[in-house]
């Protein structure tokens, strides 16, 4: 009989541990190699923008919540603040967003665009049809892919 893991008995034999350790069972690979390659997929078209990838990522947010807070925005992202501040930092120099003390609570930041940052919305808006082109793959694919990333987040999460 093999380790219980929260309550699940999982029948192995020695040979099913030992090949478990085999690089080519190892989805931590396939997903690290997924995701990297997804960045590289991303950084000509992001290039044309003068954005690094997680610069995009913060924009895609804040195209959608302007004015959120830096410690909302990193929870969203799951970045910490060590890789978020010099990020925002980068985006502020850009003059493609400002921060502002909240209103609500002086300790509290909160981000904002700036016309130049609300402006670069339109010059992104064709990064996701090329990035989908770049797959080959149907779109529901990817949708399927995107809901299962997102399970396994919220597993490893509430383990951690």
């Amino acid at each position: 009989m093999g380790e219980i893991t929260d309550s699940v008995k999982i029948d192995t034999t020695q040979q099913d541990v030992d090949e478990q350790l085999n690089f080519d069972k190892q989805i931590c690979f396939s997903l690290y190699s997924a995701a990297n390659a997804m960045v590289r997929a991303y950084r000509p078209l992001l290039a044309e923008l003068d954005l690094t990838y997680l610069q995009y990522i913060v924009l895609l947010v804040l195209w959608e919540q302007d004015g959120i807070s830096v410690t909302t925005l990193g929870h969203k992202l799951h970045l910490d603040s060590g890789t978020l501040t010099p990020l925002l930092k980068r985006l502020e120099a850009k003059a493609l967003i400002k921060r502002h003390v909240s209103s609500k609570d002086e300790r509290m930041k909160c981000l904002f665009l700036t016309e130049e940052g609300m402006a670069l919305r339109e010059k992104a808006k064709s990064v996701p049809g090329q990035i989908l082109c770049k797959t080959s793959l149907p779109y529901e694919e990817l949708q399927a892919l995107k809901q299962q990333c997102d399970h396994l987040l919220c597993a490893l999460e509430e383990k951690l």
